[in-house]
């Protein structure tokens, strides 16, 4: 499986803007610009992205998780920080907030240490992963 995105970018790094664009058109031609990056500019920016990406995999891992360990959860409510210092993303600070019947607090959080080890994005990332995981 492969999924693709788009990105065009028109002048200089920090007076220029682009739109960012996904496969399955869910972002067409999204803005983004310095303003939006780094100070509080309209539009989107590379970061968000991937906490939405983190968090969105981390929580379907986590279900699958749960699922193989014999639970169904009602809900699973994941935020996502991304920090970037010094040109680089240093840290995804993912927060889980779930309900899912039956479960004791301890297997929970073996399950989320399992799906934020285990999920895609989790791999992809190069940099620290914190976790806070509580059930509701």
């Amino acid at each position: 499986m492969k999924r693709n995105a788009t990105a065009v970018w028109n002048g200089s790094g920090k007076e220029g803007n682009g739109t960012m664009s996904t496969q399955s058109t869910t972002l067409s031609n999204a803005q983004y610009s310095y303003k939006s990056r780094f100070e509080e500019g309209v539009g989107t920016n590379p970061e968000e992205l991937i906490a939405a990406a983190h968090a969105g995999c981390f929580s379907m891992k986590l279900s699958f998780v749960l699922g193989a360990a014999g639970f169904t959860p009602d809900k699973i409510d994941t935020s996502c920080d991304i920090t970037l210092d010094s040109g680089a993303v240093t840290t995804s600070d993912l927060k889980v907030t779930a309900s899912v019947p039956g479960i004791t607090a301890e297997k929970f959080q073996e399950c989320a240490e399992d799906a934020k080890a285990n999920c895609p994005i989790s791999k992809l990332l190069n940099c620290n992963i914190t976790l806070s995981a509580t059930l509701a």
